[in-house]
């Protein structure tokens, strides 16, 4: 088990916040004493605070730059598309 206090400002990780649960992207905006404002990417984008002792039950890699951009230009891509769609009706 780990926890939030593991992870480091300005870096997305993919974790798994329990176990049997989806993937999901995290990243890290703003780190206090003792709370971290953490964005998380799924289905829809959710920005909260967290304890830095919440559990995570599994932290699978810190992405690198390089896949960040690429799934920024993805994730902004289909962002464009859904405004278009909503635009239509």
């Amino acid at each position: 088990m780990f926890s939030y206090a593991l992870l480091e400002p300005g870096c997305y990780y993919l974790i798994q916040e329990k176990e049997n649960a989806p993937l999901m992207m995290v990243h890290i905006s703003v780190a206090s004493d003792y709370c971290m404002y953490v964005c998380k990417y799924g289905e829809e984008e959710v920005m909260e605070w967290k304890k830095k002792t919440d559990p995570i039950f599994d932290i699978i890699e810190l992405l690198s730059d390089n896949v960040v951009r690429d799934w920024q230009e993805v994730y902004n891509s289909t962002q464009d598309t859904y405004d278009y769609e909503e635009d239509e009706e």
